[in-house]
């Protein structure tokens, strides 16, 4: 392990929430909660206003309401969120060519491999440099810890949430882990946090002491030999560079569980262009469709049909997702479907149209023939609108809906720079209201001139960070399971405990 606190982490603070809060004006201060909003919704991010009252990532909706129902709850806006998220990364990669995204809000960052710092003071100094460029560039705060390795670096920024600064100085590490929870270390979950417990073994020095032969019968070789180097303080994972994608999918949990072959047909439809409209946006292809269905008892099905070579063409993704769905039994109701492109490539064979067209000779059907049951398309639906969504009057300008129904739609108008704005109710179907896209959080030229403000230091007391987990969203890199959650700290450390 080095010897200088070079290695940084960073966690941007309730990242989907602090979004919509530095997004929407008449928030800001107030609970917000992201996530799913039907009886099956889950929450992704709740803002620190609303972990006050217990709600937390992870947390079924219908909970979280009943712990603090005036809350604002709000539908997840993942291409804001990931737009803001590129805008962070840009800044890391200024900083060192080594920058290991982990999520939208989290990466580290080897400062020594990039010149930014190779002792304490330099490596604050990018730390404090690096937490107000993210605010004059994005108007959020993010939390950053340094420190000698990866393991302490993600420990010392859980130690700075909200908003601060953290450093481990070298050669104070063993006392920092000793009186922790065995939980804080990488790789102890639940079920091996239990383990432990019953083996009478609750906090990091009594991982150390119980030493590695112990470990190793209780947990197995690899699992014993990485958890007692890292109850030593001992972690030489070096910083990745960002890798490939292994996979694009995208994925829909409905309300109702859905009962019509059609309408499962014409989810399947939607969810493969909006796979093509991710690879298109990445500058990726793929050769291998993939199919994912849970059913109304849990049962999850995947079924995979692998082309000639990578396409983003979106009939050939379509025509290959319906195939995959004839292979699946829907009878008694499908609760999720996904569909998703593995075998990533940034080219694409263009005779695949061919391929999905059942190779028929060109000239030979000119017009495709259409099922009568799938040319028979359902009456058009009342307008939906989310709370949380952006959308424009043509008289009262940007605004985001607050709530809709009985055929109403309430909308607040404000923007991100504006005061709390006004609050008007419109029929769902007036014609002067439009969907719109999210406006930026800091206008193109503008300059924040509120300092970020430096957390403890290495000299300052430490608490163990709690296990609060907030779950964020991302485009996963793992295979058809998207969009896909992830866990980060939740608001901790000595500075600011909610």
């Amino acid at each position: 392990m080095r010897n200088a606190p070079t290695i940084l982490h960073l966690d941007m603070d309730a990242f989907f929430a602090s979004v919509e809060q530095a997004s929407k004006p008449s928030l800001r201060g107030k609970a917000v909660v992201v996530g799913g909003l039907g009886p099956r919704g889950v929450v992704a991010t709740a803002s620190y206003e609303a972990r006050v009252f217990g709600v937390h990532s992870a947390m079924p909706m219908a909970q979280a309401r009943r712990l603090a129902p005036n809350a604002a709850y709000l539908v997840p806006r993942f291409a804001l969120y990931r737009s803001v998220s590129e805008q962070v990364m840009a800044l890391l990669r200024e900083l060192s060519p080594l920058v290991e995204p982990l999520s939208l809000d989290e990466a580290f960052v080897d400062l020594e491999a990039g010149g930014a710092a190779w002792d304490e003071e330099s490596a604050r100094l990018a730390g404090v440099k690096l937490r107000a460029d993210i605010r004059a560039v994005t108007g959020l705060t993010g939390s950053v810890g340094l420190a000698a390795s990866k393991m302490l670096a993600k420990i010392a920024s859980e130690q700075a949430k909200p908003d601060g600064l953290v450093v481990i100085e070298p050669g104070t590490e063993r006392a920092l882990l000793g009186p922790m929870p065995v939980r804080t270390l990488p790789g102890v979950g639940p079920a091996t946090g239990d383990h432990l417990r019953r083996a009478g073994i609750t906090t990091v020095e009594e991982l150390a002491e119980a030493g590695e032969d112990e470990l190793v019968r209780l947990l197995g070789k690899a699992h014993g030999h990485a958890l007692h180097a890292m109850a030593l303080a001992r972690d030489e994972r070096p910083v990745v560079a960002e890798r490939e994608a292994k996979s694009v999918s995208v994925e829909d949990t409905y309300d109702v569980d859905i009962h019509d072959r059609l309408r499962v047909g014409l989810e399947v439809q939607r969810l493969a262009d909006r796979c093509v409209r991710r690879l298109r946006g990445a500058g990726l292809s793929g050769r291998t469709i993939v199919l994912k269905v849970r059913r109304y008892d849990f049962s999850t099905l995947t079924r995979s049909e692998t082309l000639r070579g990578p396409t983003d063409d979106p009939a050939v993704i379509r025509e290959a997702a319906a195939r995959l769905l004839d292979s699946v039994d829907t009878t008694g109701g499908v609760r999720l479907l996904g569909v998703g492109v593995t075998g990533l490539a940034d080219y694409t064979q263009e005779d695949l149209f061919a391929q999905a067209a059942g190779e028929r000779a060109a000239g030979d059907l000119a017009v495709d023939v259409v099922p009568e049951a799938v040319a028979r398309q359902p009456e058009p639906a009342e307008r939906q609108w989310r709370a949380g969504q952006d959308v424009r009057h043509a008289e009262w300008g940007h605004g985001w809906v607050q709530g809709s129904g009985l055929g109403r739609v309430t909308v607040r108008f404000e923007t991100p720079r504006s005061e709390p704005g006004r609050v008007r109710t419109f029929r769902v179907d007036d014609p002067a209201l439009e969907e719109a896209e999210p406006l930026p959080l800091v206008a193109a030229g503008d300059v924040a001139d509120r300092p970020a403000r430096v957390g403890p230091t290495g000299g300052d007391r430490y608490e163990a960070p709690q296990p609060t987990p907030d779950a964020e969203d991302q485009v996963s890199s793992e295979p058809a399971s998207l969009p896909k959650s992830w866990s980060g700290s939740g608001g901790g450390g000595a500075r600011s405990r909610p």
